[in-house]
């Protein structure tokens, strides 16, 4: 490790190969590829504590999305089968996600990208499909936190006024707050102080949130859990419900948040795990469980709009949702931006030096520009939830851990380990694609019902 200049410790360069190691293996047929995977990176590594990385998770996927998940992962399923699907697929996205996290070294090599690792194992053409999978999902992400900030906002001025503005305007200046964070803060690890205030902010609202939801469920005598569909629509519906679960617990991106992590990187990622998956798993498994059960299989997708007041409480809820996901956005957006920059800075120069500032500038107002437009055009939230859980994050969480298992233990395993994440793929595959066809038609149902620009 060497800063590039004194006064940028910031960007520092973080080569995972050592020269040495590569000329050790010039007959290895992968030898092309560690060139093209040596992981050059403008942004920091091996900086950030566990506990750092820990409220990173915890905070980041209890943002403002927890607000949809009543309806998204109970209202299918109801209470029996809810309480199954959230146990399961909690307790194996854990798994998958500490199963992968030792595989941030293979044979001493380091890959602080995922798409490295699959690239370096399966060749060229996983990298890519990665890669897609990867940005499909932190793009849908994205949108999802700009529309649900900008529908934070709508509601905050709804209480205020009888004919509030179109969410158009909100989700423009939804956009317009997370530029201005990301040109602020260029790295996940220059988030430090700010995850401080996202805890803050997090468990503030959320409190806030289960005292009036309680309350409302307590004076509710009437509610009803009946699952409103069709056998057929019921089907649809859980398989929605499952990839809703698997977004809430997984972000495809464990190899690049460990990157930050100081050594020893395994062993750290699996506390910040513990962390994510004790701490931060009740409260937004609380927060579902708890919208459910107080507004039954009628409660909104967006939860604030169920609550019954006071309105200081809602504007207060509204407030914080819109100001953590400021925070919490830039977690999932981060690689994004890790990538333009390397490909498009001067890794020569330090991170905020004149050319470099302005690029970087440039790269986030474009990305966050496309963004914007397109998520105020497609106004349906929880539907991109559902099919960026299904399509994408099935594989990257499930799928490609048990095969990069089979590829760097197999020879070793013992059979009914083989046995086991071979299992794993084939199911995981097969329910990708049920999942990703049970999207795609809640989204063809939508759009029959919806406008573009839609003020929904």
């Amino acid at each position: 490790m060497h800063a590039v200049t004194p006064s940028a410790g910031e960007a520092m360069e973080a080569l995972s190969l050592e020269p040495a190691q590569v000329n050790e293996h010039p007959q290895d047929h992968h030898h092309h590829h560690h060139q093209q995977y040596a992981s050059l990176s403008a942004h920091t590594t091996d900086h950030d504590s566990w506990l750092q990385v820990g409220l990173l998770l915890v905070t980041g996927f209890n943002c403002g999305y927890v607000l949809s998940f009543s309806n998204l992962m109970l209202v299918p399923l109801g209470w029996t089968w809810g309480i199954i699907c959230l146990s399961v697929v909690g307790l194996y996205t854990a798994y998958a996600n500490w199963l992968l996290a030792a595989f941030h070294f293979v044979d001493g090599r380091r890959f602080i990208r995922y798409r490295d690792i699959m690239g370096f194992l399966f060749g060229r053409q996983m990298y890519y499909i990665t890669w897609v999978f990867q940005f499909l999902t932190l793009l849908l992400g994205n949108m999802g936190f700009i529309l649900l900030g900008g529908k934070a906002l709508k509601a905050i001025n709804s209480e205020f006024s009888e004919s509030p503005l179109r969410l158009q305007y909100y989700i423009g200046m939804t956009g317009a707050a997370y530029l201005a964070f990301a040109c602020l803060i260029p790295t996940m690890s220059a988030m430090r102080s700010w995850l401080g205030v996202s805890t803050v902010l997090t468990f503030t609202y959320i409190g806030l949130l289960l005292m009036v939801v309680i309350k409302d469920g307590k004076s509710d005598d009437n509610k009803n859990y009946d699952l409103k569909r069709s056998k057929v629509g019921q089907a649809f519906g859980a398989l929605g419900a499952v990839s809703a679960t698997i977004v809430c617990n997984a972000s495809g991106l464990l190899l690049e948040i460990q990157s930050t992590l100081r050594k020893p990187a395994v062993e750290n990622m699996r506390k910040a795990m513990g962390l994510q998956y004790t701490v931060g798993l009740i409260v937004y498994y609380g927060v579902t469980v708890a919208g459910y059960w107080a507004y039954g299989s009628g409660v909104s997708e967006y939860l604030p709009e169920e609550l019954s007041g006071p309105k200081w409480a809602k504007v207060f809820i509204n407030s914080s949702v819109f100001l953590q996901s400021i925070i919490s956005q830039h977690i999932f957006v981060a690689p994004i931006h890790e990538t333009l920059d390397t490909k498009f800075l001067k890794l020569e120069e330090s991170m905020n030096s004149a050319t470099n500032l302005k690029r970087r500038m440039l790269l986030r107002a474009a990305l966050f520009a496309v963004n914007t437009f397109v998520t105020a055009a497609f106004p349906f939230m929880g539907d991109f939830v559902n099919f960026f859980g299904s399509f994408t994050l099935i594989p990257l969480t499930f799928v490609f851990p048990s095969l990069i298992f089979l590829k760097v233990k197999g020879k070793k395993a013992r059979l009914e380990k083989k046995v086991w994440h071979c299992f794993n793929v084939v199911v995981f595959s097969l329910l990708a694609v049920a999942a990703t066809i049970a999207a795609v038609r809640l989204i063809v149902d939508n759009t029959r019902t919806y406008s573009f620009f839609a003020d929904t």
